[in-house]
C-alpha cells in the first residue's frame, strides 16, 4: 500500500476542499457523503460510495435455511411473551 500526501486548509467554517485528483479516484462528486472516523490518533475520510455501501451487503445476507437476526429476536420475544402469559394464567388459578 503506497502512501500518498496531500493537503488542504479548513475554512472558517470547517469546510475542507477535497483534492480533486483524490476525487475523481475514489468517485466523490458533489452531495458524496462522506465518513470520518477517528482511528489510533489519527482521522480518516470514506466517501460513502456505492461499492462502499455494496461492500456490506453481503454482512447481512442469510444462507438459505437460516434465519435472519429481525427473525430471531422476534422468535425469541414471542417465546418469551408465551412464557409470561403461561405464567400469568397459572398465579391468576392460584388466587
Amino acid at each position: 500500500m503506497s502512501t500518498v500526501a496531500e493537503s488542504a486548509y479548513v475554512t472558517s467554517k470547517g469546510q475542507v476542499v477535497v483534492p480533486a485528483r483524490l476525487r475523481r479516484k475514489f468517485g466523490i462528486k458533489a452531495g458524496t457523503r462522506l465518513n470520518f472516523t477517528e482511528a489510533n490518533g489519527n482521522i480518516v475520510i470514506q466517501p460513502v460510495t456505492r461499492e462502499f455501501i455494496d461492500s456490506f451487503c453481503g454482512l447481512f445476507k442469510t444462507k438459505p435455511g437460516d434465519k435472519s437476526a429481525v427473525q430471531e429476536l422476534l422468535d425469541d420475544r414471542a417465546k418469551e411473551r408465551a412464557q409470561e402469559d403461561r405464567k400469568i394464567a397459572g398465579d391468576r388459578r392460584k388466587s
